[in-house]
């Protein structure tokens, strides 16, 4: 068995001087010349899709017969290493490029430049940009996304920056990354400037882009410009609704979500996994119940098979309203395992409904997926001692012993104008500004209702501890 760039070469057999292609879409054998470049390709059955795979593939077994191929097949096979992030065939096949010559092209330039920034080596994909003599928008969109997908948000806006003062106009592709960005990092004053540039680039029309748009608004607290974008989409697809939805969602509007359900069954349009999850998650943030189990049923009936994170939901809707014997048999007749979100989601509802036995086993059952969760631990030492199992609870501490389990100190902050204070318990600042905001948050805390849990000493703070 041939073992090169990372991809075994099972599938090619050699018989009788010919190359066999085993696969399912196999074709006839065929006979290669001695030297092969990218206009002989269509000539062979099996490359008739110009599938990238294929031609990797076949570079392996080009590479094996000692048969040169040119700069096209050779990036054709990095494209296809950084799609399936193989680092190692990916850097061998850049190694075989500086090797038989081929200049930085911006075709090579930029899948090598994919490659590296899919596989995390940012320093590698930026090199190679400084290196190409020529950059297109593509090269320019490939770094800025591999910044963004590695978090590297400074550097991606710096690329992204000098981009702008460059020759290459950005593409919707490019402004799609720049929203996400600033979606997951609440940067809703760099994600309007951006819009406005995108909006007179003439840009607005794309639907990707306009879905990202609808995200980053609703995810940096702005739902109506969010909803705003929404209803100029002229032709939605189903991520536009779905945007939409979890935008929705995380606001509690659940009538909004309920509603756009309607809407897209109006438009023909056939929600999916993600709308129902969506749609699950506001209604148990709404307390929702029975719409709930309605959207739950309907799901199943269009043939969509529940997934861990719509049953968490199910159970987290059903264990807030108290229906904990519902929720403990909707997690028996699951289809797979119940993860520890589940269990941990059954398990609070059962501290605030007071239904010690199940609350117990919920707890039991998330130990066993999370062996070292120290606040697991403290919930069910806390829950045998409400029954006077002290016993039991002896047990468990002894377990937090012996597993070295301590419960750190919880951090809290707050954000007053552009600037955020942070502060422990037992941790009082000298800082006036703080001590200030102390007292501004022992005001609030007095409207606020707090029900005691059965608290162990050592083990969890008593209710004045937390701001002495």
């Amino acid at each position: 068995m041939h073992d090169i760039l990372g991809v075994q070469s099972e599938n090619y057999g050699m018989k009788n001087g010919k190359i066999q292609f085993v696969n399912s879409s196999s074709n006839p054998a065929q006979i290669l010349p001695n030297t092969i470049d990218s206009h002989d390709i269509p000539a062979c059955p099996f490359m008739n899709k110009h599938s990238k795979g294929n031609k990797f593939m076949l570079l392996v077994e080009l590479h094996r017969r000692g048969i040169s191929a040119d700069a096209s097949i050779l990036t054709s096979a990095v494209s296809f290493c950084a799609v399936k992030q193989s680092i190692r065939g990916g850097a061998q096949l850049h190694a075989l490029l500086m090797k038989v010559g081929c200049d930085l092209s911006v075709f090579s330039g930029t899948s090598l430049i994919s490659l590296y920034a899919r596989c995390c080596q940012l320093e590698n994909a930026y090199h190679i940009f400084q290196s190409m003599p020529v950059k297109n928008t593509v090269s320019w969109t490939a770094l800025i996304s591999g910044y963004a997908q590695d978090n590297q948000i400074e550097p991606c806006l710096q690329v992204f920056q000098l981009m702008r003062q460059s020759a290459c106009r950005p593409n919707d592709i490019t402004f799609a990354t720049i929203f996400s960005v600033c979606t997951n990092h609440a940067l809703l004053a760099l994600g309007r400037s951006v819009h406005g540039l995108e909006l007179r680039m003439g840009f607005d029309l794309c639907v990707h882009v306009s879905n990202a748009l609808i995200s980053m608004y609703a995810k940096c607290g702005s739902i109506d410009e969010a909803q705003s974008i929404f209803q100029r989409i002229a032709c939605k697809d189903l991520v536009s609704w779905n945007s939409m939805i979890f935008g929705y969602s995380q606001y509690g509007l659940a009538e909004r979500c309920l509603s756009l359900l309607k809407d897209m069954e109006a438009e023909h349009i056939v929600p999916d996994v993600i709308s129902f999850l969506g749609i699950l998650s506001s209604c148990r943030h709404a307390f929702l119940v029975e719409e709930g189990r309605l959207c739950f049923k309907a799901m199943i009936q269009l043939g969509i098979k529940p997934e861990l994170d719509h049953y968490s939901c199910m159970v987290d809707l059903l264990g807030r309203a108290g229906l904990l014997d519902e929720a403990w048999n909707l997690i028996h007749a699951m289809s797979m395992s119940p993860n520890a979100v589940i269990w941990g989601s059954l398990l609070a509802a059962c501290r605030m409904h007071g239904n010690i036995p199940i609350g117990i086993h919920a707890a039991e059952h998330r130990l066993k997926l999370e062996p070292r969760c120290a606040a697991t631990h403290i919930q069910l030492a806390n829950l045998y001692a409400s029954i006077d199992c002290w016993s039991d609870v002896a047990r468990v501490r002894k377990m937090m012993k012996e597993k070295g389990l301590k419960t750190n100190t919880g951090c809290s902050w707050i954000e007053i104008g552009s600037k955020v204070y942070t502060f422990t318990a037992e941790n009082r600042s000298k800082n006036h500004q703080v001590n200030d905001v102390l007292v501004a948050l022992d005001c609030l805390r007095s409207h606020m209702v707090y029900k005691y849990d059965v608290l162990i000493d050592g083990l969890e703070l008593d209710d004045s501890q937390h701001f002495k």
